[in-house]
């Protein structure tokens, strides 16, 4: 078992970036609600509180049950922590007449301070608190200052518990990686072993045991998340492993063949099943977002469950299952609040009646990218763009027809070879086109036209929680539109989203 830290999550959006960070430095860590702790075990080395959207003013702000760690572990509170764990002890936290949000600089760092070795004094950090530490208990210290917040960081006298007014997780605080190495390396004494190399292993180990002789059905899309997890079962338990690819219709052009045939060469036990039709038919008619995930899932659980029925004595359905998707699925009062349902979270409905294994829901994206790299899977592969489950149906405005997949599908090849083609896709975390339900005036020849509208989307991220539009260059996007309106019958318009997420979302549906 390794050794870990346990992260209290009071409600901050930054709360799994503070955990990416730290599995940065290869040391494992836990995200668990303030008010639902696990109990305080062995491997546990450490306790980072993280922020919150809450005043420790609030009548109702998160209380944490700090007897079980206080003064036992190292503990790390950061912003709302910070302010919790002095305002808990006798000190004044108040409202602060210096609003600090956005950078900061450290103009004071004590000495000898084990929380701050190897950063100087200017080092930039990045607050974003409305509160602030007026004074602190006698037994604190103050382990730096900005300009404005003399109680930028402190310790207690003592004990190897800390509080940080800043957060060091984001990637404006230039030295804050270094601070979480002093905190989770140096001061709480972790080995650097959570590593690629070491997971696979593990959880290889751990499949063959769990799983035995026992036959496994996964269903594949294309993405890395269940890519990754195929290749982790076929190493465990090899052919017992069986794989389904389901066409649903609205699949990128020649993605169902490609992708199918790059399984296959893997050396995967997978069949391919093309239901395409069966979807349109489901779909036709449907206008509402909602409704067309509702009529796509409904398929694929048919589907699906009418080939796992096919295979004999099956026990078992493995998901693609990450970190992020188990945390935003846990609703307590106020953290990780639940924006959206993840569909591979609680398997399949209960009469298909098999056991679930989801043998990545402890990393994150940028893990499963660096495990699937490790295991030698191409780099095509993983670096696809992420895809939505419910495929260009959620990019055709308004209601299905095959015509509309049909032309939708020859703008997106258009746009997504231009990127690889001009260099450009790998700097954009997803990509894709947008048919609209809005027909224009053009002229092509000598005839006055009255075709589609499509909109090209591309946005940069890290995990999709944000996300800012591309600055494509004008000379790329003037090919493409050239190509697409020349190349795609139904299309005499093309526009580019300039919208960031938020407000705007990155899907339009």
């Amino acid at each position: 078992m390794h050794q870990m830290i346990l992260i209290l999550d009071c409600g901050s959006q930054y709360t799994q970036l503070i955990a990416r960070r730290v599995r940065e430095l290869n040391v494992y860590c836990e995200i668990h609600p303030f008010n639902n702790p696990p109990a305080i075990t062995g491997n546990i080395k450490g306790v980072i509180i993280s922020g919150s959207p809450f005043s420790v003013r609030d009548e109702n702000a998160p209380e944490l049950p700090l007897d079980a760690f206080k003064g036992k572990l190292p503990t790390l509170g950061v912003c709302y922590g910070a302010q919790y764990l002095a305002r808990h002890f006798g000190g004044r936290v108040e409202a602060s007449e210096t609003r600090e949000y956005g950078r900061a600089h450290l103009n004071y760092i004590r000495e000898a301070s084990q929380l701050f070795e190897g950063i100087q004094t200017g080092s930039q950090v990045w607050m974003s608190h409305g509160d602030t530490i007026q004074h602190i208990p006698d037994q604190y210290t103050i382990e730096a200052s900005t300009q404005d917040v003399k109680i930028a960081a402190y310790r207690v006298e003592g004990e190897k518990t800390y509080g940080i007014q800043f957060h060091p997780e984001v990637y404006h605080s230039k030295d804050g990686l270094t601070l979480l190495r002093n905190f989770v390396v140096h001061i709480c004494g972790c080995a650097q072993d959570w590593t690629p190399a070491s997971f696979i292993e593990e959880t290889v180990a751990s499949l063959r045991k769990q799983l035995g002789e026992d036959k496994v059905v996964l269903g594949l899309s294309g993405g890395v998340d269940s890519t990754v997890t195929a290749v982790l079962l076929s190493k465990a338990i090899g052919k017992n492993l069986h794989c389904i690819f389901v066409n649903n219709g609205v699949l990128r052009k020649g993605e169902f063949e490609q992708v199918l045939e790059q399984y296959k060469e893997m050396g995967l036990n997978i069949k391919g099943v093309d239901a395409g039709q069966r979807f349109l038919d489901a779909l036709e008619g449907i206008s509402d977002p909602e409704q067309k995930r509702k009529a796509i899932g409904r398929v694929f659980v048919e589907v699906f469950d009418d080939e796992a029925h096919a295979i004999k004595e099956v026990s078992w359905l493995a998901q693609g299952t990450i970190y992020p998707d188990v945390i935003e699925s846990v609703s307590v009062k106020g953290p990780s609040a639940t924006i959206k349902s993840h569909h591979n979270v609680g398997g399949l409905p209960d009469y298909m009646k098999l056991k679930v294994v989801e043998p990545m829901n402890t990393l994150f994206k940028d893990e499963v990218r660096r495990v699937g790299k490790a295991l030698n899977i191409s780099k095509n592969l993983l670096g696809r763009h992420p895809f939505p489950g419910p495929g260009l149906a959620i990019r055709i405005i308004g209601d299905i027809t095959a015509e509309k997949v049909r032309i939708l599908q020859e703008v997106d090849y258009i746009f997504i070879n231009g990127l690889k083609e001009f260099g450009l896709y790998d700097q954009v975390w997803q990509a894709g086109a947008i048919l609209l339900p809005v027909q224009s005036v053009g002229v092509m020849g000598d005839e006055r036209t009255y075709e589609n509208v499509v909109a090209l989307r591309a946005v940069e991220s890290t995990d999709g929680m944000t996300a800012d539009w591309v600055h494509l260059p004008y000379d790329f996007l003037a090919q493409m539109s050239n190509r697409i309106i020349n190349r795609v019958k139904g299309v005499n318009r093309v526009v580019y989203d300039i919208s960031s997420k938020p407000p705007a979302t990155i899907e339009w549906e």
